[in-house]
């Protein structure tokens, strides 16, 4: 379930390629690693449960929050709000 979630965010962001700015392609791109991480990091302790993958994203981009100046956090911030706003909806 975790690892079909993380494809899922993953292609959504990889689909937005073609026509994403510069910001977009750098937040896709930061925001991949930290997906993944929090996906791998969900199988490991056997968690199954997508709000807690979501959860992990999100404290995963808070811990490194002072990698990125305030404007590009806030860029990758806005991306994850919108992939997450995806999900709640069913459109993942």
């Amino acid at each position: 379930m975790i690892h079909d979630y993380e494809q899922k965010l993953l292609q959504l962001i990889d689909d937005n390629i073609d026509s994403a700015t510069d910001d977009e392609l750098f937040a896709g791109g930061y925001l991949r690693g930290h997906i993944s991480l929090a996906a791998a990091d969900c199988e490991q302790q056997g968690i199954t449960d997508i709000v807690q993958m979501q959860q992990k994203v999100k404290q995963s981009l808070l811990d490194a929050k002072s990698e990125l100046s305030p404007s590009d956090f806030l860029i990758v911030s806005q991306l994850l709000q919108q992939l997450l706003v995806l999900n709640k909806f069913g459109m993942l």
